[in-house]
């Protein structure tokens, strides 16, 4: 039989088949070998209780790809949930999550929620900022189920993580997507009856058919992962255009004169609050100490 990995936890796997969600435990090759299954992993697994779907996995399938952080295999895109207000986005952080998914090759869409609390001014200084720069941006409102239809098309026939700060409203807007994912939880916790877990881990919910979302805890801060100052660029598309009006080759775009980048930036053309945010971390790369 084969399955999806939807949940690990304490050395136990949770898959996804058409036979329900099976508990599974790793054979001793996998340790052996040093291979760590992961959520998102297509395995095939033998039953050694039918009725009460338990098994093992015998079999780790090719990944397409794995991820670092979270630790999941075999995802397409990113879902990046941000609130428009209650709290304000923190650009910086945001812009951390977008480096460090395009970092990991994942393309990314920006779901900014609250839209029902948030004014005009508001969501298009989000579009001017991020949709500016190539990535597509939604603004929803979990709380009232608007915009979910439109997030259910751009995951169809994918696996998309879905990653966000605490308090922005990310699991009201996994619970509109998936509201299986309540029963899945809970049948998981009947499973484990071992008191709850309070360590979180990235966990695996069927939307539709080939349809998966991969929710992770809440991030409060995300360091960068290992990247030369002069890299950084890179991850603001929408500097490419103006840099050769810069003078000097290899120009940081910070404090050299006739810098094509800076001309944009005070015509208004590249967004102020992106191009602040790339300021710090350009200053927190060039900070970091080297062991």
């Amino acid at each position: 039989m084969q399955g999806k990995i939807i949940k690990g936890i304490a050395g136990f796997y949770y898959v996804y088949t058409t036979e329900g969600i099976v508990e599974c435990k790793a054979k001793g090759i996998f340790r052996k070998e040093q291979i760590k299954p992961l959520v998102g992993d297509l395995v095939s697994i033998e039953l050694t209780d039918k009725e009460k779907l338990l098994g093992n996995i015998v079999d780790i399938l090719p990944r397409k790809n794995q991820l670092i952080r979270p630790a999941a295999a075999n995802i397409d895109q990113a879902l990046v949930i941000f609130a428009i207000v209650k709290p304000d986005p923190n650009y910086n952080l945001l812009d951390r999550f977008l480096i460090n998914m395009e970092q990991q090759k994942l393309p990314c869409i920006i779901c900014f929620n609250k839209k029902d609390i948030a004014s005009e001014e508001e969501k298009a200084e989000l579009v001017a900022a991020y949709g500016g720069c190539g990535y597509e941006v939604l603004f929803v409102s979990g709380k009232q189920n608007d915009g979910i239809e439109e997030i259910k098309s751009r995951l169809r026939g994918k696996t998309t993580v879905v990653a966000g700060p605490s308090g922005v409203g990310k699991s009201t807007i996994i619970n509109a997507l998936c509201p299986q994912a309540q029963m899945e939880t809970g049948e998981i916790s009947r499973k484990i009856e071992r008191g709850k877990h309070t360590t979180r881990h990235a966990e695996l919910f069927a939307v539709l058919e080939d349809t998966y979302i991969c929710d992770t805890p809440g991030f409060t801060s995300l360091s960068l992962f290992d990247m030369e100052k002069e890299d950084l660029q890179g991850f603001y598309p929408e500097f490419a255009e103006y840099e050769k009006n810069c003078k000097f080759g290899g120009c940081s775009h910070i404090s050299e004169p006739v810098c094509g980048v800076k001309e944009a930036l005070n015509e208004g053309k590249i967004s102020r609050v992106r191009y602040e945010n790339y300021v710090m971390l350009y200053e927190e790369l060039k900070g970091r100490k080297k062991y």
